[in-house]
């Protein structure tokens, strides 16, 4: 594999400036090499055994650590779930396993876990995620019943003061708020961006019943993610519900075509737009989607729309709760999640039934397999790093 190659090709065609912050990113750092570069990940794994024979399931399509994290959703409630489906796809149910747990084996490097810990780890998302197949009910997770991290971040969502994340984000002078532009979170957006965002953003208000919300204030590039950097994405700072301190924030995003699909063999629905391709796979698996989730057209491309998502809330492999002992607790919350998700979306759109996977999920040959593989996606994942590293400081990623 030409891995320079490879990866300039992706992301031929990013916007610049945001596609620089992507490659550093990437640089010196194997599990944020592994988040921006799924294309390749899946370019590795088996064509054959468990990785076809499995059921087919709606994926993520990008599952790892830190694609899980609580948000308000669309009844305001607060939720911990999957929360990143830009990679969205049809594919047996092993390919969102083994690259989960592939990144609980790089995670694990970075914070100093043993080998044994991690694969203790590994076990505890699979055994998880296995007796909630079998039990066949899709839950989600409460906050009375959550525990540890997760009890946090829920905590943190449903008694977060809009204006105190608004102060966070924004400046005030006098009742009128303004986007900070701090170069981590957000960039200026040029004239015509902002204009197109607020003329795109007026025609959409005009077919709503209560258009005023979505009165246009600010708009500003988001910094966000890692795989999806250099993509057009904005956050909107909107008059919501008054100002100042009722104002929201919407996050804007341009939808690309999946790097699971591209791979698995698996014939995949005929989707209008990639865009509604990874809302209708969120609706599908989410227990409760996001505010405002829905699909959109600007131009020839299409865009995700969505109440925006603190990238703070989520579990980074850094968090002190995680590097304190509590990622075994952690993983196997979210080993019940991938259950709850694929059970949800059974049945749906070519996927299999919930028989089907609740069956295979009673037996035992897959959980090895899958342990196996995800060690040997583990040592190519830290060999394509250093490689990257090289390649990039002798210049190859310059833009």
């Amino acid at each position: 594999m030409d891995l320079v190659n490879e990866i300039r090709s992706w992301n031929a065609g990013r916007e610049p400036e945001r596609l620089r912050m992507k490659y550093q990113a990437m640089h010196g750092d194997a599990f944020r090499f592994l988040r921006g570069t799924a294309h390749l990940f899946y370019g590795r794994v088996p064509a054959a055994g468990i990785f076809k024979s499995a059921p087919l399931a709606w994926a993520c399509g990008d599952l790892h650590l830190e694609n899980f994290g609580s948000y308000k959703g669309d009844n305001r409630l607060a939720y911990f779930d999957l929360n990143d489906f830009d990679e969205a796809a049809l594919a047996p149910a092993t390919w969102d396993l083994v690259r989960m747990l592939t990144s609980i084996r790089i995670a694990a490097d970075t914070y100093g876990a043993t080998a044994a810990q991690a694969q203790a780890s590994c076990n505890a998302y699979l055994d998880a995620y296995a007796a909630a197949l079998v039990a066949g009910k899709a839950y989600w997770i409460e906050r009375e019943t959550a525990e540890g991290v997760v009890r946090t971040l829920l905590d943190d969502v449903r008694h977060r003061e809009r204006s105190a994340f608004l102060n966070r984000r924004t400046t005030l002078k006098g009742r009128k708020r303004k986007l900070v532009v701090d170069g981590r979170h957000a960039l200026a957006a040029t004239p015509g961006q902002r204009a197109a965002v607020t003329d795109f953003i007026d025609a959409y208000a005009a077919t709503q019943n209560h258009g005023r919300f979505f009165r246009v204030i600010d708009v500003a590039r988001r910094i966000a993610g890692t795989g999806s950097l250099g993509l057009d994405r904005y956050v909107i700072l909107v008059e919501g519900k008054g100002s100042p301190d009722a104002n929201y924030l919407i996050d804007l995003k341009e939808a690309a075509p999946s790097a699971l699909a591209r791979w698995t063999g698996v014939k995949q629905p005929r989707w209008k737009t990639e865009a509604e391709r990874v809302v209708t796979v969120q609706r599908r698996m989410q227990a409760v989607s996001m505010a405002f989730l829905r699909p959109m057209m600007m131009g020839d491309k299409s865009y995700i729309l969505r109440g925006l998502q603190p990238t703070e809330d989520r579990i980074a492999i850094d968090h002190p709760a995680v590097v304190a002992g509590e990622f075994e607790r952690a993983v196997a919350t979210m080993g019940r999640l991938t259950a709850w998700a694929q059970l949800r979306s059974a049945g749906r759109g070519g996927a299999d039934s919930a028989d089907d996977l609740i069956e295979w999920g009673g037996k035992r040959k897959w959980k090895s397999r899958l342990l196996e593989v995800s060690e040997h996606c583990a040592e190519a994942c830290r060999a394509d790093s250093k490689a990257y590293d090289t390649a990039y400081d002798a210049g190859a990623f310059d833009v």
